[in-house]
């Protein structure tokens, strides 16, 4: 990737962008879509856990 001004340009590496290398890009962008959506929720249940530590305390 250059930059030239406030515009990014990809310049890609190679003129052999096959399906088979497409679909190995987008098997990989699920996985990592999917580990993404497993951090989501494990940092939302942690929240919520802070949020309940948060408030027993403010009770006491």
């Amino acid at each position: 990737m250059s930059k030239k001004g406030d515009v990014q340009v990809v310049v890609p590496k190679s003129n052999n962008f096959t399906s088979d290398s497409a679909r190995r890009m987008i098997q990989e962008i699920m996985f990592c879509s999917r580990d993404l959506d497993i951090i989501k929720e494990k940092t939302k249940e942690i929240e919520q856990g802070l949020k309940n530590m948060i408030a027993v305390l403010g009770r006491i």
